[in-house]
């Protein structure tokens, strides 16, 4: 027998000898209607990450109170920034799809594999990491779409992806990439937005940064979530040369009757409001692509809760989303990730218009 044949009785392995890039965002539901909704709601609240209470007394709480009631009220959240007539549905599942074929054009090589899953809804992460593995990759690089580290964002990819990899026989070579809070490309990136936004509105009477919240009890419990947004905001403001009493860091999105990291960011807006600004201009670094919660959240809600206090215009400026400059820091990320594995290099940065402020139309 040659010396490079195969025995009879050999098991037939997959292809291998390829690298894979996942990029995972936090999810979506399929559609608007209560069924989707429901189902979307009931794998996002019942990850222990995501709600730390014990599992007896939250099951009793989701299943006989909150799907019963919720998917109804979030339904038409989504309905009023849903993508109808869109195949895509979701305006962060589109995003994060054109992210990924972005990177994928970009460092299209023969041995690279890009996609992008969903840690909640389609396509989920384990699929997404099988199909990765049965076009031939064993290494495997993971990048949770968050650029500050919190145990329920984060963490909960990473667990999900190791869960995934606890009955395989023959696991992939895993790299995750850490969170980018800090990072020159991204603080570059925010502030031209900033810029654009100033340059197309003027400067408002004040910049609120706004990021998604945790319970407070969870940054006493030692996560780092916290001291990243703050870092970023320190940097942006540096970056820009804006004065404190102009530049303001809020949280929003808190959910239940515990206390979540302070300010919250619609009575920080409204008080604005009430002290007689007229403008504000919201930017939320924590999402790389626009979603629920800063188009309608921020961009609709907000924006009456402020015209209900008195203000006139409530600009919210776009995430960086596929933008020129949203891309290249993915691409960095991507690229640093993946050395040794691929060697790839973002491209030179680019002369591209900034991603433009928009004026958030109301609900009808």
């Amino acid at each position: 027998m040659p010396l490079n044949a195969k025995p009879s009785d050999h098991p037939n392995f997959p292809p291998h000898g390829r690298t894979g890039l996942l990029l995972v965002n936090l999810g979506t539901p399929e559609g608007t209607d209560k069924k989707n909704m429901r189902k979307y709601l009931k794998q996002f609240l019942s990850d222990p990450r995501v709600i730390e209470v014990a599992r007896p007394l939250w099951w009793l709480i989701l299943n006989g109170i909150i799907l019963n009631v919720r998917p109804k009220k979030s339904g038409a959240l989504y309905d009023r920034i849903w993508l109808h007539g869109d195949p895509d549905g979701s305006p962060l599942r589109k995003i994060t799809r054109l992210q990924a074929e972005h990177l994928a054009k970009t460092f299209s090589q023969d041995g690279l594999v890009v996609d992008y899953a969903m840690r909640y809804g389609e396509p989920s992460i384990p699929n997404q990491l099988q199909k990765l593995t049965d076009q031939g990759c064993t290494q495997i690089v993971v990048m949770p779409l968050y650029p500050q580290y919190a145990a329920s964002t984060t963490a909960t990819v990473n667990d999900e992806l190791f869960k995934w990899m606890l009955d395989l026989r023959w696991q992939p070579a895993i790299r995750t990439v850490p969170p980018w809070h800090d990072n020159p490309t991204y603080i570059s990136a925010l502030a031209n937005s900033v810029r654009t936004a100033v340059a197309e509105h003027g400067k408002p009477d004040a910049l609120v940064i706004s990021f998604h919240g945790i319970p407070k009890r969870y940054h006493m419990s030692g996560d780092p979530y916290h001291c990243h947004c703050m870092k970023t905001a320190r940097l942006l403001r540096e970056e820009l040369g804006w004065d404190k009493e102009t530049f303001h860091a809020t949280f929003q999105s808190r959910f239940g009757s515990e206390p979540w990291l302070m300010p919250y960011t619609d009575e920080a807006v409204t008080e604005m409001a009430e002290d007689g600004h007229k403008h504000v201009m919201v930017l939320a670094p924590g999402f790389v692509a626009d979603c629920l919660e800063t188009l309608d959240e921020l961009g609709n809600e907000l924006e009456e809760e402020f015209h209900e206090a008195g203000g006139e215009t409530l600009t919210y400026i776009p995430c960086l989303n596929d933008s020129d400059d949203g891309m290249k820091v993915i691409e960095e990320l991507a690229a640093a990730n993946l050395a040794g594995w691929v060697d790839v290099a973002p491209r030179p940065a680019a002369k591209a218009p900034k991603p433009k402020a928009v004026k958030m139309k109301k609900a009808g």
